[in-house]
């Protein structure tokens, strides 16, 4: 059984809230037009908090709320005419779409977005554009396809000194030479992701270094490793309350666990992992959990147990 790699870094685009002074001597005559500013500070104000509430349910994992408040703001950046707040917005819609595992329609918001975003010169967030592109294209299962598009923002965030974004495409890289089986480049990745995280003090994005580190040596039979690395991401994702990672690393030491043959601890984390995605609402952690846990039940030869969770992971996953 192998670990999965985790998202990495998740990089939201922010959005400032920006407040526009009327002065108070224009002539009459352009009364209307200063209703009409006044009108659209107010919606802007509006879509900004919208997003921020996006922003919010996001990192709590409520991924469908937050994809239901972005599609909100985006209505009202469009309505006044707002590139930025609109561009910004449907590259976070990708992000949640992404992570209700809908990767196509993810990749149209973003394709929806680059454009918008060059035209605006606005070249820190074409860079997470294109490196969402290459996580969306890494669970798609076209490793080449990432590595172009993370290779391509890697050279924005180098070029305009983005440490988080650098470190977050190194982590990406890292993935895809993951999934296309070449462990020294992938190690050699994630350690400079790990490095650059540590730097910055990025707590989310070391615990993601960790996490996929522990997946490599998983799969490498270095199990010790493999749980030192899981723990310290569990630690971390508890540390700053990111349930969802402290799901992801509760999965993956019930998966090296497995690999050891300690089905029963296999089972406790399996079981730990479920409950935090019913908690939160992540129905493909969910399915996950329970597939986990009927494997776990095959390998100790308890057959109705292991046909109750994958009729389970079934019913989910359909």
């Amino acid at each position: 059984m192998r670990s999965g790699k985790i998202g990495l870094s998740v990089l939201i685009c922010l959005l400032a809230v920006c407040s526009t002074s009327l002065g108070s001597k224009l002539p009459m005559v352009f009364a209307a037009s200063q209703v009409l500013a006044q009108n659209n500070t107010d919606r802007k104000a509006e879509a900004e908090k919208v997003m921020q509430q996006g922003r919010d349910q996001l990192q709590t994992s409520q991924f469908t709320a937050a994809l239901q408040s972005w599609q909100q703001a985006l209505l009202i950046y469009r309505e006044i005419k707002d590139r930025q707040g609109e561009g910004k917005t449907l590259l976070n819609l990708g992000l949640a779409s992404h992570f209700l595992g809908d990767y196509h329609k993810a990749i149209e918001y973003y394709h929806q977005s680059l454009p918008i975003l060059r035209e605006i010169k606005d070249s820190k967030t074409e860079g997470i554009a294109l490196y969402n592109f290459g996580n969306t294209y890494d669970s798609l299962g076209d490793y080449h396809k990432a590595i172009e598009y993370h290779q391509q923002s890697l050279k924005i965030a180098q070029k305009i000194k983005d440490r988080e974004g650098e470190g977050a495409v190194f982590g990406g890289l890292g993935n895809a030479y993951y999934s296309l089986g070449d462990y020294p480049k992938a190690i050699e990745y994630h350690q400079k992701h790990l490095k650059i995280a540590q730097e910055i003090k990025y707590r989310q994005g070391e615990g993601a270094a960790f996490s996929n580190l522990g997946s490599i040596y998983n799969d490498l039979g270095d199990y010790p490793k493999a749980i030192e690395y899981h723990e310290q991401y569990l630690k971390i994702a508890q540390e700053i309350k990111y349930r969802l990672g402290e799901r992801q690393a509760l999965g993956n030491l019930g998966v090296v666990y497995h690999s050891l043959g300690n089905y029963l601890k296999a089972i406790e984390y399996y079981q730990q992992s479920l409950e935090i995605a019913q908690e939160i609402q992540d129905p493909q952690g969910e399915a996950q959990s329970l597939g986990n846990i009927g494997s776990a039940y095959l390998a100790l030869r308890d057959y109705p147990k292991a046909i109750k969770y994958e009729q389970q992971r079934l019913k989910i996953s359909q």
